[in-house]
């Protein structure tokens, strides 16, 4: 049997790897995508891939294709699941239909991930396997074994698998450019306060500049185009706001996660750039959608993210829901300033050439419309209710 695995080189899938050799008596292809890791850790997958009989290894760099057509629309429907900004979930789905791709090029008999029976992930490949391969097996050791990370990490060194956790640190971290999860281990337990030592992207809230700074985003379209008034690609401007924003300690959010499955999971995220491009965005929205638009997508919102967290990335209604959030995103055009002050992004600033904002209206200081005329829109407003009342409660 031949079969294509997803793999990033962690405990997880060097442990599937392996499996698949003896157990499953399987030729293996591996297959790594770059979603803004570090190169050094991609460049070790591709050492240890080989390392361990890789009959075939195959690596991409899916950086751009990542921030165009996942982040990107991500940040127009100002996705989050539960404070999360879906970088983990995101991620997935790039990755898995690459996945798909080289198996149908390599002609294997199945693909195969390292995703556990407990967690979200399995979701995301599963489904975007069944939708992209309808007929390709799937083989998932770790969910199809029962397997726990203690077993897994004994295994890993009783086979010599070199493995970047151990018992005394066993966290399962996940990284790209929109974000890096941390979990596992005693961070399992909510009472437990995070180390400091888990953290790379971001600094302690309260070792973080004295001074504040304030970044400058340019939105065309709802999509981020220019930082500080320079225009970058995607990638860069995600790159160096991870950098400016974690600087200040922005981005560190430790929540209680309600997942796919129903289970309650404490995850720990990084996410400096996505808190402030997220924030930007929202508030340019403020300033240039009506109060109905803003109303109705937000329940769009909601859907969008809990889709997208659950799997349904190529599902039609993410599609159908894309197509009323970019109608709305033809508006959001304009320059945000977000104040980054130790740990927190606040919008200071908000500029746009479609700003609903007449400053002569609403101005304390200036007539702008005779006053006297909003006593009538208010008695009706109240005529239902002060019918009520007069039949008694």
């Amino acid at each position: 049997m031949k079969v294509a695995l997803a793999f990033s080189g962690g405990l997880d899938t060097s442990v599937c790897l392996r499996i698949l050799q003896e157990k499953y008596e399987a030729e293996v292809v591996t297959v790594t995508a770059n979603v803004g890791q570090n190169p050094e850790k991609l460049k070790k997958a591709e050492e240890k891939a080989k390392e361990l009989g890789t009959i075939k290894h195959f690596s991409f760099d899916l950086s751009k294709e990542f921030v165009e057509k996942y982040i990107f629309k991500s940040i127009k429907a100002n996705g989050i699941y539960e404070d999360y900004p879906l970088s983990t979930a995101l991620a997935r789905y790039p990755i898995a239909a690459k996945l798909v791709e080289i198996a149908k090029n390599e002609d294997v008999d199945a693909v195969a991930h390292g995703c556990t029976g407990k967690g979200n992930d399995q979701f995301r490949f599963d489904t975007t396997i069944a939708l992209k391969a309808p007929d390709m097996k799937i083989i998932a050791p770790v969910r199809e074994m029962n397997l726990d990370r203690k077993w897994e990490i004994k295994y890993a060194k009783d086979h010599n698998i070199p493995i970047p956790v151990d018992i005394d640190k066993p966290y399962s971290i996940d990284e790209n450019l929109w974000g890096r999860s941390i979990e596992g281990g005693k961070l399992e337990d909510p009472k437990t306060e995070p180390p400091e030592e888990i953290f790379e992207l971001t600094s302690a809230p309260s070792e973080a500049p004295k001074e504040p700074q304030k970044v400058e985003i340019g939105f065309e379209g709802g999509t981020p185009i220019e930082l500080n008034g320079n225009k970058k690609d995607g990638a860069t401007l995600i790159k160096e706001l991870n950098q400016i924003a974690g600087k200040h300690g922005v981005g560190r959010i430790d929540t209680i996660e309600d997942r796919a499955l129903g289970l309650k999971s404490r995850e720990i995220y990084e996410a400096p750039a996505a808190t402030v491009l997220l924030k930007a965005h929202k508030g340019l929205e403020q300033l240039v959608l009506t109060r109905e638009e803003l109303k109705f997508k937000e329940s769009v919102e909601g859907l969008w993210s809990d889709l997208v967290y659950r799997g349904m990335w190529f599902d039609p209604l993410r599609e159908d829901l894309d197509a009323f959030v970019d109608k709305t995103q033809k508006r959001v055009v304009g320059k945000i300033k977000v104040k980054v002050d130790h740990g927190s992004a606040t919008v200071v600033s908000r500029e746009s050439p479609f700003s609903l904002h007449e400053p002569e209206l609403v101005s304390f200081d200036k007539f702008g419309f005779d006053q006297r005329g909003s006593a009538s829109a208010i008695k009706f407003q109240a005529l239902q209710g002060r019918l009520y009342r007069k039949l008694g409660e």
